[in-house]
């Protein structure tokens, strides 16, 4: 089995397309709020500044969580190569969350804590080891993609 047959593979399973869906709807907000400003985000260059200059982050790095939850999101809609997508915004997810944990648990709803809690990013990681582990499921460009590639390599 190919290396690129093994990143595709996945099964057609309905669990993994809601994993999937989940993740990348609920992650492409945050993608375009870094990105492009929109959704009340300050954009590409002030998240760039504002993430590398004010939290130390290097910029390197910020351009790869920005490239993750925008990319990444767009890639877990459309099922194409989810498990890398899958990857990205969870190690983007695990890094805020090491940020938060001071702030506890829970998010902060009533104002009352320094900030917010870290459950988000857990439950973002939990969907982004689903599809890591299972691949894209149903509806997917990878399942698509990922049978022609099993056929011919029956055929050899």
């Amino acid at each position: 089995m190919s290396f690129i047959h093994k990143l595709l593979a996945t099964v057609d399973s309905w669990p993994l397309l809601i994993a999937r869906l989940t993740l990348g709807l609920v992650m492409l907000p945050h993608g375009l709020q870094k990105t492009f400003g929109l959704f009340g985000g300050q954009g590409f260059s002030a998240t760039m500044q504002g993430m590398s200059e004010g939290l130390g982050i290097p910029a390197a790095l910020v351009f790869l969580a920005i490239l993750a939850e925008f990319a990444g999101s767009l890639f877990l809609i459309f099922g194409a190569l989810g498990r890398i997508a899958a990857l990205g915004i969870g190690v983007t997810m695990a890094v805020a969350m090491s940020m938060h944990v001071k702030n506890g648990f829970f998010m902060n709803w009533y104002g009352a804590n320094a900030g917010e809690g870290y459950e988000y990013h857990l439950l973002a990681i939990g969907l982004a080891l689903a599809v890591i582990v299972g691949g894209s499921g149903a509806l997917s460009l990878d399942h698509s993609l990922g049978r022609p590639l099993a056929k011919d390599k029956a055929k050899v």
